[in-house]
């Protein structure tokens, strides 16, 4: 079993930076936690690092589809772990870096449905519905029968939704009633760069500003110019909705900002949160946020 660093935590902490300077001196890469810069177009409301900034890293999972494209937590799963196996394969720590926990969970655990087995005849009838009739069907049939299910899964995620179908028809009872088990896939050294609460806001309200003066709205503008439709995924992010919301309305540039800097502190706590749950998380003062520390911690691990 394979070992990864993991850099992870609330927006705005320095992640990105830190996973570089990590990869540097273990001379590995970066695969992106981040379910935002996949998209290719939308890197200044997603702070996406530049070809400057990853300095000669190689980094994955950003830019990898169209900003018009769905992209679910089964899609990154899938092709996250072949990027790690061959890091692993050569020698290497495979660093993950991001702050989307559902990515990193899906990485670090495979998930067990409790004691329900799978059934390929099951499944196969679903992937038929979902050829024939479409995801949206396929999703109405899950929330008639585990509604509950249903509200923390995504339409496009057709993967866990079939699997949900087939736990309810092959053992009766709806997946949100059974035990999920988390199984181990990694051993893993995952860590957070803790800022005071004040700082914090700090840099995330110096941020928004920085997205303002490198052009975000232009960018917003420049998506729905190219066709991208505001219902997209994509534009649903945190910058990306406010500025959209706020063109409709006629709002001026200054509600725009303190809109987003809003929705990014609430989404910082919620970040906190989530990952206060991973086990065995280091929470990082910030001055011990230093590759050299890093490293050194890792190799004290289990």
């Amino acid at each position: 079993m394979g070992k990864l660093l993991v850099i992870c935590g609330a927006t705005a902490t320095g992640k990105s930076n830190l996973a570089v300077d990590c990869a540097k001196m273990l001379k590995s890469e970066v695969i992106s936690a981040d379910s935002q810069l996949v998209y290719r177009g939308l890197n200044i409301g997603t702070a996406k690092p530049t070809v400057a900034e990853r300095q000669g890293i190689a980094h994955h999972l950003i830019d990898v589809v169209g900003a018009e494209e769905e992209f679910s937590v089964s899609d990154y799963e899938e092709r996250a772990i072949p990027i790690i196996e061959r890091l692993i394969s050569e020698g290497k720590t495979p660093i993950i870096c991001g702050g989307t926990g559902f990515y990193i969970n899906s990485i670090l655990y495979k998930l067990g449905y409790g004691n329900s087995k799978g059934d390929k005849s099951v499944r196969a009838k679903y992937e038929a519905l979902l050829s024939e009739r479409g995801k949206e069907y396929l999703f109405e049939i899950l929330k008639q029968v585990d509604s509950e299910t249903a509200q923390k899964l995504h339409v496009n995620d057709t993967k866990r939704v079939i699997r949900a179908l087939e736990i309810y028809e092959t053992s009766g009872k709806k997946k949100s009633e059974q035990k999920d088990e988390l199984i181990p896939r990694y051993n893993y050294l995952a860590v957070a760069i803790d800022y005071p609460r004040e700082e914090l806001y700090r840099r995330i309200n110096c941020r928004v500003d920085v997205m303002f003066n490198s052009g975000l709205v232009e960018e917003v503008k420049g998506l729905l110019s190219k066709g991208i439709d505001e219902n997209c995924r994509c534009m649903q992010a945190i910058g990306y909705k406010e500025v959209l919301e706020s063109l409709k309305k006629g709002d001026n540039e200054s509600t725009m900002r303190d809109i987003i800097k809003q929705n990014t502190r609430r989404y910082a706590k919620r970040q906190y949160t989530f990952f206060k749950r991973l086990k065995d998380i280091v929470w990082l003062k910030p001055e011990q946020a230093k590759a050299e520390y890093v490293v050194k911690l890792l190799d004290n691990s289990d």
